[in-house]
């Protein structure tokens, strides 16, 4: 039985996604508005990490869930546009759900 890597990669790309938010709707202001470069540099870290995490999740579930290549692109590229993650995560359920029907 292949382990659910849907869980873990949802919860890791929704937090990217509010990183990225957080960096493009306040930190970016703030350097720019209110002279405070560190913001950047704050969300910009936890974002840059979160995306590593993300990288590393979405190769497992690939792998695990034998995603064909456009759910593949689909779900990679989500991550690089605003709001992206969130609109893809309702697809994610319903793979989620397809992969655990999969397994029994």
């Amino acid at each position: 039985m292949n382990p659910n890597p849907y869980p873990l990669l949802r919860a890791v790309a929704l937090a990217e996604g509010v990183s990225f938010l957080l960096l493009l709707g306040i930190a970016m202001p703030l350097k720019y508005l209110a002279a405070l470069p560190v913001a950047v540099l704050i969300a910009g870290s936890l974002h840059g990490a979160l995306f590593l995490g993300f990288v590393a999740c979405w190769q497992r579930a690939r792998s695990r869930a034998d995603w064909p290549m456009p759910r593949a692109v689909r779900v990679f590229a989500a991550a690089l546009l605003p709001f992206g993650p969130f609109v893809v995560d309702r697809a994610m359920k319903r793979w989620e759900q397809e992969f655990l029907a999969q397994q029994r």
